[in-house]
């Protein structure tokens, strides 16, 4: 295992005691690249070969790798052919996956299609819908998707939290809405726009349980989530108001 503090805007990796408490994660390696593989880890915006220590995007080459997508040609080029844009090496698999290397081995934190940024700053949903989730006891473990939407100053928090069946019709909205604010905030250092209750179950996930972020907050800008209760911040998102 490898602990690290929060990350830096830049995806600077601290490394940090277990025992040091607030800001600290746990993170287990995967283990070290085969023989007749390569895995590099990359800015996925300069497209060039991150630093010791820090996150970026995991790209790898080897045997193993498929040839791309059939009949897709163009996604093929972008995702299977990819180069580092400063010495050419090549091609590699971009897998979409965040994570850095230490000491040879793997360690994976994130979806890049997933991140949260706001404000320059980068976040991690499942950290924040961890801390979520265990802020009330009205609120259902595994059924929390955090995101971020356009609002007037910028990209801005939104929290799905799923309530507990048999909390749906009983439970203090405002009390609840105001845990799940509280708890973002001392751990995070993040405001919260938004925070949705929604039914229970009623989170899309796929076939192996895992939190579809992209369809929630598609729903969510829709408007077709079955929303219990919500509160929003009075500076406006592009999408649903409070309810």
């Amino acid at each position: 295992a490898y602990w690290m503090r929060g990350l830096p805007p830049r995806h600077r990796v601290v490394a940090a005691s277990p025992t040091e408490g607030k800001g600290v994660r746990t993170l287990v390696g995967c283990g070290r690249t085969l023989a007749d593989q390569k895995i590099v880890v990359v800015d996925p915006d300069s497209l060039t070969l991150c630093p010791p220590e820090q996150v970026g995007e995991i790209w790898v080459s080897g045997a193993s790798v498929a040839q791309g997508y059939w009949g897709k040609a163009e996604e093929t080029a972008n995702t299977f052919r990819a180069r580092l844009a400063d010495t050419g090496e090549g091609p590699f698999l971009r897998t979409g996956d965040l994570g850095f290397l230490h000491q040879g081995e793997l360690f994976v934190t994130g979806r890049l299609k997933d991140l949260i940024i706001v404000r320059g700053r980068n976040h991690y949903p499942q950290d924040i819908e961890q801390t979520a989730e265990q802020s009330h006891v009205a609120l259902r473990p595994g059924g929390c998707a955090a995101f971020s939407v356009e609002a007037d100053e910028g990209k801005r928090l939104v929290i799905v939290q799923e309530l507990e069946r048999r909390y749906v019709r009983s439970a203090d909205a405002d009390e609840v809405i105001a845990a799940v604010r509280g708890a973002v905030a001392e751990h995070h250092e993040l405001e919260i726009h938004a925070v949705a209750l929604v039914r229970t179950g009623s989170i899309p996930k796929t076939s192996s349980g895992k939190i579809q972020r992209l369809a929630t907050r598609a729903a969510y800008l829709e408007g077709t989530l079955p929303i219990v209760a919500s509160d929003v911040l009075p500076n406006g998102i592009d999408g649903q108001e409070a309810g």
